[in-house]
């Protein structure tokens, strides 16, 4: 059974990315490089490992690349960076750990304050001051691809859009060859922003980050920390199939790849999906919209797309 795609002649030309972050055990990390190899099949553009803030999962971070890079060949892998909680030697000292590992593609990114989300960012002492600092930095050290963070509803510590369209300006002034937005729910909120970006005269590729909703509860924790917004179309369309397990894939499987479709309507090329280190939706959202396999596989189910929700 052939799957509905979304552009038959041309969805090889919508490309992927995946977003992983480093195991905490000895299961999280056997679950990891499954799903890595599950989501190898799409071939993505790349993929990235995170970093946590301060430098709190180094070690793990460090051993997932070393490994997707050596073992698993993912040559493409870029790791994730942070400037918080640390000096400028130790920020250096990691940045050529990850070079010596082949890494040529950074995320480079301020990172949370050491007080968590919610608390007021302070620059450590004798350290890169911000993502800008830190891309400047990297850039000094090679011409390699540097990515930075875009956030189409504004970051929560930002006063404004106009602020964060202006700090993602001095990012790509000093170097930054394309930004990968945090995840969001409403596509008119991405094409506003994207408008107003160029205006600014920012022309590097604006990347927007999907994330399909595997929990609702746990999204909704996560959009209240980070400032994104939840339509309530969608909220309508998953709360009441928590007890429905297969009812509520389906449904999430749905919305992300109408969001997908909705983008790729609108012009859109690229995506960047948060996978929570767990393939099974993220392989259905794909297979919804029409993704190539490599090696050619039929996927799982056969689901139509609907209107896009809105709200």
């Amino acid at each position: 059974m052939a799957t509905r795609t979304l552009y038959p002649a041309e969805r090889g030309n919508l490309r992927l990315s995946f977003e992983y972050f480093p195991p905490k055990t000895d299961e999280m990390e056997a679950q990891l490089f499954q799903t890595i190899a599950d989501l190898s099949v799409f071939n993505p553009a790349f993929v990235t490992m995170t970093y946590g803030a301060g430098g709190s999962t180094k070690a793990r971070s460090l051993t997932a690349v070393r490994r997707m890079i050596g073992e698993m060949g993912l040559g493409n892998t870029a790791a994730h960076l942070t400037c918080v909680g640390a000096p400028k030697a130790e920020v250096d000292a990691v940045i050529d750990e990850f070079l010596a590992f082949g890494i040529r593609h950074f995320v480079a990114l301020r990172g949370d304050p050491q007080g968590g989300i919610g608390s007021a960012y302070q620059p450590f002492p004798g350290g890169y001051e911000n993502a800008a600092a830190l891309v400047k930095a990297l850039r000094a050290r090679g011409d390699f691809e540097i990515s930075v963070s875009a956030y189409p509803e504004k970051h929560p510590e930002s006063p404004d859009v106009a602020a964060d369209i202006d700090m993602l300006k001095r990012k790509v002034d000093n170097g930054a060859t394309r930004a990968i937005t945090q995840f969001f729910f409403d596509n008119d909120d991405f094409e506003r922003y994207l408008e107003r970006v160029r205006r600014a005269g920012v022309q590097v590729p604006i990347v927007p980050g999907i994330l399909p909703i595997n929990n609702l509860t746990q999204v909704q924790r996560f959009a209240g920390l980070c400032g994104a917004r939840i339509p309530q179309a969608i909220i309508s369309r998953l709360a009441h199939l928590e007890e429905q397990p297969a009812e509520r894939f389906k449904e999430a499987t749905h919305i992300a790849a109408e969001q997908i479709v909705d983008l790729a309507r609108r012009g859109v090329r690229d995506f960047h999906l948060y996978t929570m280190n767990r393939s099974p939706l993220v392989t259905a959202v794909c297979d919804l919209v029409g993704y190539a396999r490599a090696p050619a596989q039929e996927p799982a189910v056969e689901l139509p797309i609907k209107a896009v929700a809105r709200a």
